[in-house]
């Protein structure tokens, strides 16, 4: 299995972070999210499909009919609209399972442990086991030495694997960085475990130097280590190696702490990147997750959560009902996703893999060189695809590209299916709608933008704790180097975004 270059050989091979000078500003606490409500137990849409009754004569079931078919219709094709514009969150959508077709007329469900027979014979165990070993080689583990299954979506590999820490640490205290993925808190909710939230880099890899602060500080206690092969907002990769050293370092044999690497997309990229922290079971970790339905590209959320055989006894339970045994944490499972996952592994095996990786990575550069040559500060993680950007000001164009966003940044997740053709239709666009929303900016705060040959279109996202907003985003134009604090405030108090204050 051959490795590709994380950074394109035309590069230097630096993490392109250097010069990202956006301070990052995390989003409000409250009910409201840039001027939208976000109310819990209310249907916030503006429209619904009502459910109705059939009607009893046969004339108006066929005028029913007529009307779903419409209704679908118009689904389909809003859902090939919003998948044209589609960037901010990691789905490939470059796939075509038309051959399973055949296969929607069957209820088919996993219930129980993948490796025993159960009852229930409509299953696809024989395809999900398959797909269990073949990751199972590509992490570096035994048959005999490894138990997982096929989960419903990258959470509940986090929770599983979470819970066999906890299950063979029952006192351990749980450390994540603070840009780990929300499941991994919600799951020491769940499982009223002790939670350390540990500080980050810049790039949003741990601070192992906070790491080691805080293990220190609970020396009498076993750790759970959520490591993060790809964090959500910034794409960083924690050190593993570095994490293991750490540990050791403050005094934790590996019968002391469990280790669990969240994979969520970059799990199924790291072993094609040279140069990667390798995640293998040859280290001292307990278990290792990955979403199906983000890099691999299956069209139902779906996940692969690995463990080592000798936890997963802590959490297996025999189930009379199903004459099987069950340590997953959901009963009924998908049981057409293993199919999918065993199709879509056969079809691209590790060579389509690391092609498609390539393809991310020097996509990803492409873009960020793209965003930057148009005077947008941006920032992207040597081993990763994930390209971080100021935060758009104009918020349809957010919900029309469906960024994701985190305070006054914004990112782009390049998938095997985005294309270059896509990523320039995104970058003129954001360019376009920046030069016009600095112009209608500018005459409210009466600057004359005509009287430069090539104003930069930088929308600057201000920090008001700081004196020197141009050294925040490195803007280098001349007024908002002269531009005093006090301007700046005045300036983004009558604007009604906010934060956000444009600059030509």
């Amino acid at each position: 299995m051959e490795a590709v270059d994380a950074v394109p050989v035309h590069l230097n091979g630096k993490v392109a972070i250097e010069d990202f000078d956006l301070t990052v500003v995390e989003a409000e606490s409250g009910d409201k999210q840039n001027g939208r409500e976000i109310v819990l137990g209310r249907n916030v849409h503006t429209t619904c499909l009502e459910v109705t009754e059939p009607e009893a004569n046969d004339e108006s079931t066929g005028d029913k009919e007529a009307y779903m078919a419409s209704v679908l219709a118009r689904y389909r094709k809003n859902l090939m609209e919003r998948t044209k514009h589609h960037l901010g969150y990691p789905y490939n959508l470059d796939f075509d399972y038309g051959a399973l077709g055949q296969l929607q007329h069957f209820s088919i469900n996993n219930l129980g442990d993948p490796f025993i027979e159960s009852n229930y014979g409509v299953h696809s165990r024989q395809f999900e086991v398959g797909v269990l070993d073949w990751f199972a080689r590509l992490w570096e583990i035994e048959k005999s030495e490894y138990w997982g299954y096929i989960t419903n979506c990258g959470t509940e590999g986090n929770l599983h694997g979470i819970l066999v820490g906890r299950e063979v640490f029952p006192d351990g205290i749980l450390y994540a960085s603070r840009e780990s993925h929300y499941s991994v808190f919600k799951a020491a909710r769940m499982y009223r475990m002790g939670c350390v939230k540990v500080d980050c880099l810049v790039s949003g890899e741990i601070d192992c130097a906070d790491f080691k602060v805080k293990l220190l500080a609970n020396k009498d206690k076993p750790a759970i280590i959520n490591v993060n092969i790809g964090t959500t907002v910034k794409g960083a990769v924690d050190d593993l190696d570095l994490v293991i050293q750490t540990l050791e370092e403050s005094g934790f044999s590996q019968d002391r702490f469990y280790i669990h690497c969240d994979g969520a997309l970059f799990g199924l990229m790291m072993p094609f990147v040279k140069r990667a922290p390798k995640v293998t079971f040859k280290k001292p970790i307990g278990s290792v997750s990955v979403s199906g339905h983000k890099f691999v590209g299956c069209p139902m959320p779906c996940g692969v959560q690995i463990t080592r055989m000798e936890h997963i006894n802590v959490l297996s339970s025999n189930v009379e009902y199903l004459a099987s045994r069950d340590a997953t944490i959901m009963g009924s499972r998908n049981g057409h996703a293993p199919i999918f996952l065993w199709y879509t592994l056969n079809r691209k095996g590790y060579k389509g893999f690391q092609k498609e990786v390539q393809k991310c990575l020097r996509n990803a550069y492409y873009l960020k060189d793209r965003l930057r040559d148009a005077g947008i500060s941006a920032m992207l993680n040597e081993l990763s695809s994930t390209v971080v950007f100021e935060r758009p000001i104009d918020e349809d164009f957010v919900r029309r590209w469906q960024l994701a966003c985190q305070g006054n940044i914004a990112h782009v997740v390049v998938m095997p299916s985005v294309t270059i053709e896509k990523l320039d239709d995104f970058v003129n666009e954001l360019v376009e709608k920046r030069s016009t929303c600095a112009i209608v900016l500018s005459r409210n705060q009466q600057i004359d933008v005509t009287d430069h040959r090539k104003p930069p279109s930088a929308v600057l996202a201000i920090d008001f704790r700081l004196q020197k907003p141009h050294q925040i985003l490195g803007c280098h134009h001349p007024r908002c180097h002269t531009a005093s604090r006090r301007q700046l405030l005045h300036a983004a108090d009558r604007n009604p975004l906010q934060n956000h204050l444009s600059l030509q």
